[in-house]
């Protein structure tokens, strides 16, 4: 008789489990669900009456390896991801999916891939968010039945073939040319407007250019420069012509009459 109590104190111990503040307990009964046990200390009927199946609730971290995607641009490029998700509901994640974590993971494999090849190359690149939140509102719809809520799915890299990447760097170099060329042809037009309005204003008063032309000199001598050019009007050129042609001209008149006068001494 203490045999048999003993033997029946053992078989009620065994029945006891326990289930962290994280983790769920779906029971079976003779092969029908039974509840959703824990946390904490629970009791289950023993010698195989009601078995259990934990399940973690905690988020987990799955990184989707990376995968040949060709984009809707025809470029083939390998893109990773991150996904993030938790069971929120541990009985439909056990009775109507036979691993969820597989599920999960293909489900996130295949959208992202599939999401990818509706997208050009400069749209995967520039727009990593808009993306991101349509793989993540696909995936879970596609979770939701199996009781997993998606809690974020994130683009880690996006890897591009070497001869785009020079491709793409001479179009960037293309492009930050014609920027420095728009922005030069401005910076002259503006100059233009200012060199003219600068002019009228000289032209009003003949000593104003005079001054700007010292001011030019002492900021060409102040340079420690071997060379010095020294702007002078077009009227001081064409005086210095007139007056050497002049000159020519008394010379050649003075010529005939220094000759004569040697010769009538002789005679």
């Amino acid at each position: 008789m203490p045999v048999l109590i003993l033997v029946g104190f053992l078989v009620l111990l065994s029945g006891f489990r326990v289930c962290t503040e994280y983790e769920r307990g779906v029971s079976f009964r003779l092969g029908r669900f039974a509840g959703v046990r824990g946390p904490g200390l629970f009791w289950l009927i023993p010698l195989g009456i009601e078995l259990m199946r934990k399940v973690d609730c905690r988020t987990t971290t799955v990184n989707v390896e990376p995968q040949e995607t060709i984009t809707k641009d025809s470029v083939t490029i390998k893109v990773n991801a991150v996904l993030w998700y938790r069971v929120k509901d541990p009985e439909r994640a056990i009775i109507r999916v036979a691993d969820y974590r597989s599920a999960v993971y293909q489900v996130a494999l295949t959208t992202l891939r599939n999401v990818i090849g509706q997208h050009m190359l400069d749209e995967v690149l520039r727009d990593r968010d808009k993306i991101n939140e349509v793989v993540l509102q696909i995936v879970a719809e596609a979770t939701d039945p199996w009781g997993i809520t998606v809690e974020m799915v994130e683009m880690k890299d996006v890897e591009i073939p070497a001869n785009m990447q020079r491709a793409m760097a001479k179009e960037a170099e293309a492009l930050r040319e014609k920027r420095a060329r728009i922005i030069k042809a401005e910076a002259e037009q503006e100059a233009s407007v200012k060199l003219v309005v600068a002019a009228n204003q000289i032209a009003t008063s003949p000593a104003a250019l005079e001054l700007r032309r010292m001011q030019m000199l002492s900021e060409v001598g102040a340079e420690q420069n071997t060379t010095t050019i020294v702007m002078m009007p077009s009227e001081f050129v064409s005086l210095a012509r007139n007056v050497s042609e002049l000159c020519e001209q008394q010379a050649r008149l003075t010529e005939p009459a220094e000759e004569e006068q040697p010769l009538g001494v002789n005679a």
